[in-house]
């Protein structure tokens, strides 16, 4: 699906910056990640655990809820699924939430999504990026750093959590800070699903 525009998007080169609340302040000493909800043990990771694990290139095109696409970005990252391989899941486990921080707190930012979408190489926690127009660098701390879910094009990018802090692993779904709001649970941009 790459380079396929969404209804009532347009393409942009630029990454546009947008973001709630405060911008956070990493420091690699205090932070850490948690992998937790229905798993048999819970896990907590620090920044080098996390850095660590095996790394994955992919080029993911982006969608935002505001109307802006950003086609062929390039990100380096840990997959998805190389931190649902650090754990085992309770049965029935489908959907997750992915927390970052938000005005300080380490959990108050949060988007729900379902699990099995996201166990490809276009759903990374990414910390490089680069274009057509940019060398590798990291992502910038108002773009998430120092780890930011990136989410395949499936999804406006709402649903990639900014100085992302954890996943919760869920039987049933449930509402994330946006979608409290009133945006849609699932939105496909393909589908044009922005609002409930």
């Amino acid at each position: 699906m790459q380079n396929q525009l969404p209804p009532g998007q347009f393409e942009t080169e630029t990454w546009p910056i947008l973001h709630q609340g405060d911008v956070y302040n990493f420091n690699k000493d205090t932070w850490s990640f948690r992998l937790f909800g229905e798993v048999k043990e819970e896990t907590s990771l620090s920044f080098s655990d996390v850095m660590k694990l095996p790394k994955t290139i992919s080029t993911i095109d982006m969608h935002c809820v505001t109307t802006w696409s950003k086609f062929a970005t390039t990100f380096e990252g840990i997959a998805m699924r190389e931190l649902v391989n650090l754990v085992e899941l309770n049965e029935g486990v489908k959907y997750v939430k992915i927390y970052g921080y938000y005005n300080g707190d380490r959990f108050g930012y949060s988007a729900n999504l379902p699990l099995e979408p996201l166990l490809g190489d276009d759903a990374l926690f990414v910390y490089r990026w680069k274009d057509q127009n940019h060398e590798w660098q990291d992502i910038t701390p108002k773009h998430g750093y120092p780890l930011r879910l990136i989410p395949p094009d499936s999804f406006y990018l709402w649903k990639g959590s900014k100085w992302a802090s954890g996943i919760r692993f869920m039987k049933e779904d449930e509402a994330g800070f946006w979608e409290e709001l009133g945006y849609s649970m699932t939105a496909n941009p393909f589908k044009e699903e922005r609002y409930r």
